[in-house]
């Protein structure tokens, strides 16, 4: 179970910055800096998740 947490926590991550990257690089989209601060707190919190050692 602890694997299916931390796969669902990489998606969740990929599907925040992942479409603002798209967004930037095909649309011309130019992001505000909460989008630029957010894309990162997303990251690093799936870091966090699939990263952090824990006990077993």
């Amino acid at each position: 179970m602890v694997r299916l947490g931390r796969i669902l926590a990489a998606f969740g991550g990929v599907f925040v910055a992942g479409p603002l990257a798209r967004a930037v690089d095909a649309d011309g989209f130019r992001p505000d800096r909460w989008d630029i601060i957010g894309a990162p707190v997303c990251l690093l919190g799936v870091a966090v998740i699939v990263y952090v050692p824990r006990s077993t």
